[in-house]
């Protein structure tokens, strides 16, 4: 262990050089979802109070039906669920009275950006791409006030021109919040004679967002995108979409947006997300999956897409064991169904990426990238934010996690590659299999965003 520790050491060694990089990046797009995140971490002790405020009982407290939040009882369902299971998820909020409900009874410690978007655009601003142009379904102030002071992050004003998105005010937009309600690792609490630990620390998101949940797009930025160039697209906003709203033609109506960017040069990925309707999510699958260039998923998410692609009994594999090599055989089938040039998935302590052989970035290339953001994927849960510079490699000189480093060797005596151990890549029935063991955070200060954050930084540190 400590030998593939001093290994993966002189990797990560190389990260500084590889964030310096980033300023030669040119432009990069994020789109489709921005939006403003409501905050707040509750105790275990606190969702059983709201669970018995809302006359919910053991039995109650696990029927859960469809994903989605109809009545304040249902928000307290996911939440559990969440904690219990220490999983995140995101649920829609499909009625005003449940968002009244979490004003008044859940509140927020603190309001920041939220959505894939606007959360990206934050991110690659600070590691300093030259131009990073956002799409932004709504922006008034109380949004803009989100996005970071730098002259190198863009939207578009109420009249269409391009312009730092803090100095933006649409004022006819409405403010879109969601709720990010977060737990902590072993809090604990009884409940109906029941004790519920939570094994892993993480979040569950109820969103009401009336603009995304339609993916209504800004009609500006398809004009500009239309004539201009882009590195990079950094593309989510679908999981907020439900077939009994015109889910699947909203889908749809994306595809030949997302040709033309890849016509005009872009390298176009998509963020997966959690997506509850099954049937946009497999429509996520079939009909943009093969269009895009790459993919990003954690294994929540992977469990999800391989659901709908036929494979459910290597789903409850996956479900079963959370490993990487039963991971990596979930990554293998999406790829091999989807076509997908390139897959990157991420979970506790290793990212993988499976991509073509001849895929336009080098393996060499991708492992750096993947390096970068397990830093500042790092830096982000150590220090709370990567809102400056000063913070993004924070996390210089720490080792490769043990579970990460652990996970590798399985993989690696799996697909019978030392060389995967070594040195992070291997060849594998004609791909290219690159895989990094990540710094990991004991105690993080935040999630949010942690799963964007280590895709997009990943795919751009690369290029």
């Amino acid at each position: 262990m400590n030998e593939a520790k001093k290994l993966w050491a002189e990797k990560y060694g190389e990260v500084e050089n590889t964030l310096a990089g980033i300023k030669n990046v040119k432009s990069v797009v994020t789109a489709f979802n921005t939006n403003i995140d409501a905050v707040i971490k509750i105790s275990g002790k606190k969702l059983a109070s709201l669970a018995k405020k809302e006359n919910l009982d053991w039995e109650s407290l696990n029927d859960i039906s469809d994903y989605a939040i109809h009545t304040p009882q249902d928000v307290v369902k996911g939440a559990f669920r969440c904690f219990s299971k220490g999983i995140a998820e995101e649920w829609l909020i499909d009625d005003i009275n449940a968002y009244n409900w979490l004003m008044e009874n859940i509140g927020y410690d603190r309001l920041q950006m939220g959505g894939q978007g606007g959360i990206v655009a934050n991110a690659l601003s600070v590691c300093g791409v030259q131009k990073v142009i956002n799409h932004c379904g709504s922006l008034p102030q109380k949004q803009a006030d989100l996005f970071l002071k730098r002259e190198n992050l863009f939207s578009f004003d109420m009249n269409g021109n391009m312009t730092p998105a803090y100095q933006i005010n649409r004022s006819n937009d409405i403010p879109l919040i969601h709720w990010i309600i977060e737990f902590d690792k072993d809090d604990e609490f009884d409940f109906d004679g029941y004790r519920i630990v939570c094994p892993k620390a993480n979040r569950f998101i109820a969103t009401y967002d009336p603009v995304n949940s339609q993916l209504i797009i800004d009609k500006n930025f398809i004009s500009y995108m239309d004539n201009a160039k882009a590195e990079a697209v950094v593309l989510s906003g679908y999981h907020a979409l439900t077939a009994e709203k015109n889910g699947v033609s909203l889908v749809e109506k994306t595809v030949p947006i997302i040709e033309k960017w890849r016509k005009n040069g872009a390298i176009v990925h998509l963020e997966v997300a959690s997506t509850q309707d099954e049937t946009v999510r497999k429509a996520i699958v079939d009909k943009i999956a093969s269009k895009v260039d790459s993919l990003g998923l954690n294994e929540r998410e992977t469990i999800e897409v391989l659901q709908v692609i036929g494979e459910k009994s290597l789903a409850d594999i996956c479900e079963a064991e959370v490993s990487a090599v039963n991971l990596f055989e979930a990554v293998s089938k999406i790829k091999q169904k989807t076509a997908c040039r390139r897959i990157q998935m991420h979970m506790f302590g290793l990212y993988l990426t499976i991509q073509d052989s001849n895929f336009k970035i080098t393996p060499e290339k991708t492992r750096a990238g993947m390096c970068l953001a397990a830093m500042i994927a790092a830096a982000k849960a150590g220090t709370g934010h990567i809102n400056d510079e000063n913070n993004l490699l924070w996390a210089k000189g720490k080792n490769a996690s043990d579970v990460g480093l652990k996970e590798l060797q399985s993989l690696s005596h799996y697909l019978k590659s030392r060389q995967l151990l070594d040195e992070g890549i291997c060849d594998y029935e004609g791909y290219k299999v690159i895989a990094v063991p990540t710094i990991l955070v004991e105690k993080p200060k935040t999630l949010v965003g942690m799963g964007d954050t280590i895709s997009s930084v990943s795919l751009v540190g690369s290029l």
